[in-house]
């Protein structure tokens, strides 16, 4: 018998790493993947999160004018089956909060967020410029 084929604390085994937890120990506690778009009227926020419902979400501008996202986590967790167990588990409902700061051509007042699908779209529209034509008659001195 080959000397790697034995089971010892310096060379794990192909199967111990499949189930290990230690390997990936904070997948548990990722933050919800977020895309931002952009385009002449607005900047768009995705923010995705599997099972997400309304009441789940809060979003608010802070004191400073920054944007503030809360996820709370209302998930029911289910008795467990005592008959069998899980060998990893990757699932996490966590609560998630988030500040961001805003740029300053966003119109505070017209924020809007609706969730669809498990994302929670927020829609940051453009502060409207308009353009000032200045007509005048300059004297010839």
């Amino acid at each position: 018998m080959l000397p790697v084929m034995f089971k010892n604390s310096w060379f794990p085994t192909v199967f111990d790493s499949l189930f290990d937890t230690d390997v990936m120990p904070a997948t548990h506690r990722t933050s919800p993947a977020v895309n931002v778009k952009e385009d002449p009227n607005a900047y768009t926020m995705e923010v995705a999160s599997p099972g997400l419902k309304k009441d789940y979400c809060r979003v608010t501008i802070n004191d400073e004018g920054n944007l503030c996202v809360a996820i709370e986590n209302k998930f029911e967790h289910k008795e467990e089956d005592k008959k069998e167990h899980y060998l990893r588990r990757e699932f996490a409902y966590t609560n998630y909060q988030q500040v961001y700061a805003l740029p300053d051509d966003v119109d505070k007042n017209a924020i809007a967020a609706h969730v669809e699908d498990g994302i929670l779209t927020i829609t940051l529209p453009k502060v409207k410029k308009e353009e000032v034509k200045v007509s005048r008659h300059i004297e010839i001195a």
